[in-house]
C-alpha cells in the first residue's frame, strides 16, 4: 500500500494570479478527471495568491496553490493498495495537465509520474544526492542490528537488493561491481594471500575463491548482514557464508581495525587488501570522522601489504567528481608514497557509473 502523489506545475503570465473565472474552470476540469471532487475551501493569501482545497474519491486530497508572478502548483494525493489498479497513470495525468493548461492559458506546464509514499521503500539517492525510484515490490528481510538497519528488498528487474541504513549496497544483478572491484582478468589471485575488510554480502569472497587463492581472510563487523545475505542473496555469495571457515578462507566477525592492529603487531603480510567498507563521502572538505577513518584504514592496510601488494577499493559515483578528486588528494597524505589507477563501471542497482581504485607503493620506495 502507498499514498500516491501527483505533482503538476504551471507557469502563467507574470502578472496573473488565479482569477475567479479560472478557478471555476479549473474545478470543472478536476471534476471531470477525478471522481467525486468536492471543493472544501478557497482562500486568498496574504501574498495575493490563492489556496484551494478539494477532497475526492479514492481517499484523494487535492491542493491548488497559485503564487504571485505566475506560478501555480497542483498536488493530488490518493491511497492505493499494492494490487489495486493505478488510479492515475501517464496518460490520464498528461491529459489532465493539458486540460488545465488550456483553461489557465498556461505558458508552460509539467507533470511528474505518481510518487509512491509510505509502505515499501522505493526511493534511494545517487552518489550526488539525486533521487532514483526503484521497482521494489516486497520486503524480503528487515532487521535493526547494533550497527545499522539491514534490509533486503526485492526489485522486479534487479532481484534481491541489499540496503544498509537506507543506501543501496548490492543487488543480484551487480556482478559487474564485484568484478570491477577485483579487476578480474587484470589481476591474478591464484596462490595469493588476501584480506577483505567488510564485504559482509559475501559476493567478493565468493568470486575471489573462484580464482584459487592460497587464503582469504574476511573481516565483517555485522553478522546480521552475513545472515541476511546467506539466506536471501545466494546468487551473489553462493555457499561461502554457510560456514565461517573453509579450506582456504575464514570469516572473522568483529572490528576490522582491531584485526588490522593484531596483524600489524604479528608482522603478517598479504598480497592484496580489499577495502569494501564505506563509500567516499560527498563533502566540501576532506575532514571529519569518516575521512579520518578512510585514511586510517588505508594506512593500516599498507602496513600488512607485501612490497608488491595492492590495496583495492571503491570510491563513489562518477557523478561526484569533486569527492573523487578529494579522495585522490588524500593519497599524497598517506604514510606510504603510493601510485594508483582507477576503473569505472555502470552498476545496475546504483543506476550510475561507479569508480574503483587500485593503490600500490611507488617503485622507487617512496623517494
Amino acid at each position: 500500500m502507498s499514498v500516491n502523489t501527483v505533482l503538476l506545475d504551471f507557469t502563467l503570465k507574470s502578472e496573473d494570479v488565479l482569477s475567479d473565472e479560472q478557478e471555476e474552470a479549473l474545478c470543472k476540469v478536476l471534476s471531470a478527471a477525478v471522481p467525486n471532487v468536492t471543493k472544501i475551501n478557497s482562500v486568498v493569501l496574504n501574498d495575493g495568491g490563492k489556496l484551494l482545497l478539494f477532497t475526492a474519491a479514492k481517499e484523494s486530497f487535492i491542493t491548488v496553490r497559485s503564487f504571485p508572478k505566475g506560478v501555480l502548483t497542483i498536488n493530488i494525493e490518493y491511497f492505493k493498495e499494492d494490487k489495486e489498479e493505478q488510479f492515475f497513470n501517464f496518460q490520464p495525468i498528461a491529459k489532465l495537465e493539458s486540460d488545465i493548461a488550456k483553461v489557465l492559458g498556461s505558458l508552460k506546464s509539467h507533470n511528474l509520474p505518481s510518487l509512491k509514499r509510505g509502505g515499501i521503500e522505493r526511493y534511494f539517492p545517487s552518489s550526488d544526492e539525486r533521487i532514483f525510484m526503484y521497482d521494489i515490490d516486497s520486503v524480503v528481510f528487515e532487521e535493526k542490528s547494533p550497527y545499522q538497519k539491514v534490509q533486503i528488498l526485492h526489485s522486479r528487474t534487479l532481484g534481491n537488493l541489499l540496503i544498509l541504513d537506507g543506501l543501496q549496497n548490492l543487488a543480484e544483478e551487480d556482478l559487474i561491481y564485484t568484478e570491477t572491484l577485483m579487476q578480474r582478468g587484470k589481476e591474478s589471485y591464484e596462490g595469493k594471500e588476501i584480506v577483505i575488510l567488510g564485504g559482509g554480502d559475501g559476493a567478493l569472497l565468493y568470486e575471489l575463491l573462484k580464482e584459487k587463492p592460497k587464503n582469504v581472510l574476511m573481516f565483517e563487523l555485522d553478522d546480521v548482514v552475513i545472515r541476511a545475505c546467506r539466506e536471501h542473496m545466494r546468487s551473489c555469495c553462493g555457499d561461502v557464508l554457510d560456514n565461517l571457515k573453509g579450506p582456504n578462507y575464514e570469516i572473522i566477525i568483529g572490528d576490522c581495525v582491531k584485526s588490522l592492529d593484531e596483524m600489524i603487531k604479528d608482522g603478517r603480510k598479504f598480497d592484496y587488501v580489499f577495502g569494501d567498507l564505506t563509500d567516499v563521502p560527498v563533502s566540501c572538505s576532506p575532514h571529519g570522522e569518516l575521512w579520518d577513518f578512510i585514511r586510517m584504514i588505508i594506512n593500516k592496510s599498507f602496513q600488512i601489504l607485501k612490497p608488491t601488494g595492492k590495496y583495492m577499493t571503491h570510491g563513489t559515483g562518477a557523478a561526484s567528481p569533486a569527492a573523487l578528486r578529494m579522495f585522490e588528494e588524500q593519497f599524497s597524505n598517506l604514510e606510504e608514497k603510493v601510485e594508483f589507477s582507477k576503473a569505472t563501471a555502470f552498476v545496475p542497482s546504483f543506476l550510475e557509473f561507479w569508480v574503483f581504485y587500485q593503490l600500490w607503493r611507488k617503485a622507487d620506495g617512496g623517494l
